[in-house]
């Protein structure tokens, strides 16, 4: 999706999980995710839900710099969105993820909310499915290295 720009360094991290099944990441709605009436555009919530699952990974000591350097790639092959009311300039919300499959094949499935800090409201939920392929042959791998998935497996939420 996007390489690092400007909008990561206004994001602030959550290093606390609340709930134990999900990792959290918070995000302030800036000027350039919004149209020019002020509302969320459609494609900024994507961001922040790939942004929430690289720090996830990252938070427990897989970099997608090191996936790359692995030969893996993880494009989506499915994503469904269902936007339930829109955030406005300004707002706060968490985005929360959590892998749902298992480790043992090349899918991974991914489970997101975006709600408000008392999680009173819901602006976003979504479900994603990334596959493992070879950087090299662009081919599906039959599985992730084991390096990885020995990660997956004991520090997973």
């Amino acid at each position: 999706m996007q390489s690092q720009s400007p909008m990561i360094k206004s994001i602030q991290k959550s290093s606390s999980n609340i709930d134990e099944n999900w990792f959290e990441y918070l995000v302030r709605v800036q000027p350039h995710h919004t149209d020019y009436g002020g509302v969320v555009w459609h494609g900024s919530y994507i961001n922040w839900m790939e942004e929430a699952r690289i720090e996830y990974l990252h938070s427990i000591g897989i970099d997608h710099a090191k996936l790359t350097s692995l030969g893996c790639d993880l494009p989506v092959v499915d994503l469904s969105v269902r936007y339930h009311q829109p955030m406005q300039m300004g707002m706060v919300a968490v985005v929360r993820t959590s892998m749902k499959s298992k480790v043992s094949g090349i899918r991974l499935d991914w489970d997101y909310q975006i709600q408000s800090l008392e999680r009173e409201e819901t602006y976003v939920t979504a479900h994603l499915t990334l596959v493992l392929i070879d950087t090299n042959t662009r081919k599906l791998m039959q599985s992730l290295p084991s390096e990885i998935k020995n990660l997956l497996r004991t520090k997973s939420i």
